[in-house]
């Protein structure tokens, strides 16, 4: 009696299983919150490194590895449903790796070219060169690179956080959230193209 109990509970946790990803949507507010994390942790550190003339901190708010073994019920059912508001993992040693890269290069070049109007944020979530001549002689040669070693790093970006949440298919939503909040987090006097391709000024 006591087998055939349990053997019940797990098929009736497993249907719930079955019944709960059968629909995975995109979590459109974890998917924000992430990016306004990475962002911040991108922009804001970075500009403050750049005033105190210090390295930027890499962003601290890692996922706890560990902690207490899992219950059957947890092991079933994903964290993320369980928990009710799912959180966008946007830790792994590759994104890690690509932050790391962008936050060096936002201190060293692009923040000084987002400042001069020289390149300007775009509606696909990368960054283009609007003007050249805004940039100072002496850093022209440079833009472009600049620019495709970005734009390299935030496509990569978009993708592993995807494949980091096990829906590779949520890519183009990743970026779409992305793309949004680069804007909205552009400092004043930063460019960036609206969504007729034109450019407008924060």
């Amino acid at each position: 009696m006591r087998k055939f109990v349990v053997l019940f509970a797990v098929l009736a946790l497993t249907s719930l299983v079955g019944c709960v990803t059968i629909n995975v949507y995109f979590p459109e507010a974890a998917a924000q919150k992430a990016a306004d994390q990475f962002i911040g942790s991108v922009i804001d550190q970075g500009t403050a490194a750049q005033k105190n003339g210090a390295p930027a901190a890499q962003d601290a708010q890692k996922p706890a590895e560990g902690g207490p073994s899992a219950s059957v019920i947890d092991l079933l059912i994903p964290a993320a449903y369980a928990a009710g508001t799912p959180d966008l993992r946007i830790h792994t040693p590759t994104i890690d790796a690509i932050h790391a890269r962008m936050s060096k290069r936002f201190r060293e070049s692009l923040q000084a070219l987002l400042d001069e109007g020289a390149v300007g944020f775009t509606q696909d979530g990368l960054v283009a060169v609007r003007d050249l001549s805004a940039a100072p002689l002496a850093q022209r040669a440079g833009v472009k690179s600049t620019v495709a070693a970005e734009n390299a790093d935030r496509n990569q970006l978009y993708a592993e956080i995807a494949k980091a949440n096990g829906h590779p298919d949520w890519q183009s939503q990743v970026r779409e959230t992305f793309a949004r909040l680069w804007i909205e987090r552009a400092h004043a006097g930063w460019y960036y193209r609206d969504s007729a391709g034109g450019w407008k000024r924060k």
